[in-house]
Formats: C-alpha cells, structure tokens, sequence
C-alpha cells in the first residue's frame, strides 16, 4: 500500500466528482490526482528521490494536498510544518527535518526570505516562484511508479512539544491507511459528506480526515483560516454535514450563532478533539440538534485512539469513549506497566497498526515509548466497566504533594466551575516541605470581580484539603500552542513560590 494510490483508485472510480472546494475553486479528484503526479515528476526533476524529507508550509488548500500527494507516490516524506510557529521554531524543524525543498504559500514569502540563510533546503516552490505551481500542474500527468510502500515513512508530524524541543514522529503508509480505515469505520463517515476541512493540516486531528475524506469519496471544503463567522455561513452556503475541531473552536462558533442565524440543518456532527471538551459545550450544541463527538486523538498514533459518540451512551459525555476499530487500549500500572483492571488508575497503553514507526533521528526516544508493538502514551487514566476511557491527566502533569498524587485535571475542572473562571490551568511548583504545593493560574471572567482567598477557599469547598490550591495567579490568558494545549511548563518559569 502507498498512500498515493488512494488518490488514484479515487480517481478511477468517481474523477468527475467535485472533491475539493476552496473558495470559487472547485477541483475533481481526477484533476487533483494529475496535479499530484505533476508534483511527483517536479520532484524527480529537481532531484529528490524516495527518503528525501521535503516541508509543506501551506494553509488548508489545494497546493498541500497535491505536493503531499504527490510526494508520497515516489516515497518523498512530507514534513507538515505548523505555519503559527515563530521563526526560531520554524528554524530548528526545517534543519532537524533535513528537508531539501519547501512548499509555501505566498503569505509566508517574508518568513522564507528570513530562512533561506539558516536552513538547507535548495529548493523552494510558492505560486510566485519559477516554476510556481500554476506551471508544475499539467505538467507529465501520467501515474508515476511507486517507490515506497507498507510500513515505509512518508510523513513527519512534529509533536507540539510542550516540554522540550519537538520530536518529529515518523508515519507510515500503512499507519495513515489504518487511521483512515479506523475513522471511517468507528464514527458515521459517508461518501456524500460534505466536510469542512479548518482543522490545520499540520495537526494529525486536520490531516487524517483528508486521507478519510478521498478514501471514502467525500467532498471537503477547504477553510485556510478559522472564522465561526464564516464558518457558519460556509456550513450553510455549502451544506457541510461535518467537521473537526478542537474546544475553542466550538466556543467560538456558539457565541456567533446567534447573530448569524445560519441555516444548520445539513449539519449531521461536529467532532473535537486536541483536549477535552468541557461538557456544556456538548450539552449547548445537543440543544441545537447538534452532536458533538469526543475524540482522544495522539500523533504518534495516526490520529483517533478513541471516540465518544451519542450512540454508545449519551451520558458519558465525560468520557473518552472506546477504542476506534482495530485499535487496543489498556490501563497498566506506571512501574510495572502490567495491566491493571477497570477502574483502576494507570497510563493508557495503545496497539495496533496505527502506532507509528519512529522519531525523525531520535531512536532512542522511540525505543523507551514503543514496547513489543505499544505506544506508552504518557496519559493517565481508567476504563470503566462498560469500557469507556477516562483520561485523567498527563504522566508529567502528575502532581506529589506531602506523598500524594493530585491530577491537576481534576482540580482544573472544579475550579472551572466557579463563575468567575473563564479559564484555568494548575501545576506543581517545587517546596521544600510538601515536595510540591499547588498554584492555580486563571483567567477571570469578564465583569466579574474575584479574590486569590476566594479561589483558594472554593478549591477547599469542592476537594480533599491536601488538593486545595495554595497560590493564585490571575493573567490575562494562559500560554497555549498552535492546537490549543496548555504550556504548563512556561507557566512554571513565569514566577516561582
């Protein structure tokens, strides 16, 4: 299998079906299967060849989607580069990645020009430069052969890297196929969806849906930049039936609705993922006639490593729900990583054929995360007896406090639940008596007026005393990555107790 020729087989069995929409542009997927095999022979003109990393700088359009394409049918690995990152960042991957070309979009033309001296790419490709992708398109159309296959590496997703710099998790033809299979056969994905691509495409919750969308014949209507304005107009304009998102996406789109007043009844679900969904999220858009369905999705992992859905049990919104198909999950002790039974606390640990295959240059890293087939995911949590997941927290995140384990998820969604909380993170900050005490990190509502004693006395209400915070920070937002996770470790250098 190359993930290549599930554009082509696309092609041959439905290519005058309008498969991508991008504003006013509308491009079959047998267009889109000629413009990735002119991609693959501009890649073999310039010299690149199966093994060769190339990066792909591009928003949600159809330029991405061919190059990367295009070079998976001659085995060149795409690295999907997250364009909100600032140039030092964007530095370190596009040298670690080795990449010899890089795919842009226009907008980035300044970016690049302050790159080119500190990277080692030879070869550039944007629509302004010679040969732009207007003249690569068109060009020697005919199917190219295939250079790499199964398990082979064919892209690079660079973890968001939280703690440390960013690992780049190498994925293979057969993982990307798997998730594709997995997604489409655990969550209702039909042929005639009309699907709203604004999840980016360098997050694995952007890109795995397009690998599902061809495999399963879907139309996708591509968003470059995340507006719930226009999110809502397009979704009614175009008739979306479905999207992913992550939680402040949703946040966003309920506050406009009401001012758009779209028409949503095309809408059949919304799926979120990248972090937990706060569950009056799920319960405001249950009202609209709206399912939202929860996923626990990992890049090592090719994406959905579980999915929360109505049809399992419409209470359990607090879960995670249950392993998409073909994939295993079990809960296992932190040390001994034995398998504990349901209801017992331990890290999630994944199997099956989306694990992925390595770390770009980092073996060693892989070796300690990937035992006999699994992936130790590094999260915390349970399944119940009716073998729901509960993610509980991250390993790291973890909290011992006077010898006790305190999960700062838990303390998190308490805290939220006081009126004068818009956000909230907790961590861990180093004393010498309890080993750790917990400081709390909010965002105050707007108009609300609230004390550090009235959070602190409020976190005693709710929990446990040793789980109460001891400190309060108020800021104005808290630090979060291009997916919307939390850098709890910038929160633990901005002050100290």
């Amino acid at each position: 299998m190359n993930i290549g020729s599930v554009l082509r087989s696309r092609a041959i069995m439905m290519g005058e079906k309008v498969g991508f929409i991008h504003g006013d542009t509308k491009i079959t997927f047998e267009e889109m299967n000629k413009r990735a095999n002119s991609f693959s022979e501009y890649l073999q003109e310039i010299g690149l060849s199966k093994g060769d990393t190339m990066a792909i700088l591009c928003k949600n359009n159809e330029q991405a989607i061919a190059a990367f394409f295009g070079a998976a049918k001659i085995g060149v690995i795409s690295v999907m580069v997250n364009w909100r990152l600032g140039k030092e960042e964007l530095q370190y991957i596009l040298s670690h990645s080795e990449a010899k070309l890089i795919v842009y979009d226009e907008v980035f033309q300044t970016t690049i020009e302050d790159l080119k001296k500190m990277i080692p790419a030879s070869h550039y490709i944007s629509s302004s430069t010679s040969p732009s992708f207007s003249s690569v398109w068109g060009q020697k159309t005919r199917e190219p052969i295939y250079e790499t296959t199964g398990n082979d590496p064919i892209l690079i997703m660079y973890t968001s890297g939280t703690t440390g710099k960013p690992k780049g998790a190498l994925l293979s033809h057969n993982n990307l196929l798997a998730t594709s299979i997995g997604l489409s056969h655990t969550i209702d994905w039909r042929e005639s969806d009309k699907f709203l691509m604004v999840a980016p495409f360098f997050h694995i919750g952007g890109l795995a849906p397009l690998i599902t969308n061809v495999h399963t014949g879907a139309a996708m209507i591509l968003m470059e930049d995340f507006n719930p304005t226009a999110a809502w107009k397009l979704i009614e304009s175009e008739r979306i039936t479905t999207m992913m998102t992550v939680p402040a996406m949703l946040t966003f789109l309920l506050k406009t609705y009401p001012a758009v007043s779209a028409d949503i009844s095309s809408l059949r679900n919304i799926t979120c993922g990248a972090s937990a969904v706060p569950a009056p999220l799920i319960l405001q858009f249950r009202e609209m006639g709206i399912p939202v369905q929860q996923v626990y999705g990992i890049t090592e992992y090719a994406g959905a490593v579980t999915f929360w859905k109505e049809t399992q049990h419409p209470d359990k919104y607090d879960s995670m729900g249950k392993p998409v198909m073909h994939g295993t999950l079990r809960i296992a002790d932190t040390d001994s990583k034995e398998t504990l039974p349901n209801g017992e606390i331990g890290e999630i640990i994944i199997g099956g054929p989306q694990v992925f295959v390595g770390y770009y240059k980092n073996e060693e890293a892989y070796m300690s995360t990937v035992i006999d087939g699994e992936f130790h995911t590094g999260d915390i949590g349970y399944i119940d007896e009716q073998g729901f997941l509960y993610v509980v927290d991250r390993l790291k995140d973890l909290i011992i406090s006077g010898g006790e384990n305190i999960y700062s998820s838990e303390l998190e969604q308490t805290l939220a639940q006081h009126p004068a909380v818009a956000d909230v993170a907790v961590v861990g900050m180093v004393n010498e008596q309890w080993g750790e005490v917990l400081k709390a990190f909010i965002v105050k509502a707007k108009d609300v007026e609230v004390s550090v004693e009235d959070i602190i006395e409020f976190s005693k209400e709710k929990l446990a005393s040793y789980k109460a915070v001891k400190e309060v920070v108020f800021v104005d937002q808290l630090p979060r990555n291009a997916v919307g996770k939390i850098l709890k470790q910038r929160l633990k250098e901005m002050v100290s107790i």
